[in-house]
């Protein structure tokens, strides 16, 4: 369990799945609302852009550096 400080020092450098097994055990567990929000609009914002590069690639396209604003 992360603190509010804690997680926003960290949470840029988790992957999808990090993120994930955070909000199952913020479901589960202390069910902070804000913190269940930040983790998901986190999530999201990763998964944008993990979706945007495979359709890029598709193209033959190489992904671009912008990110999808969550």
């Amino acid at each position: 369990m992360y603190s509010w400080r804690e997680l926003n020092s960290k949470i840029s450098e988790m992957s999808e799945q990090e993120l994930l097994g955070l909000m199952d055990a913020e479901l589960e567990g202390a069910r902070r609302t804000t913190v269940l929000v930040r983790l998901h609009q986190r999530y999201t914002m990763v998964r944008c852009t993990r979706e945007r590069d495979d359709m890029l690639r598709k193209l033959g396209t190489t992904p671009a550096v912008e990110h999808c604003s969550a």
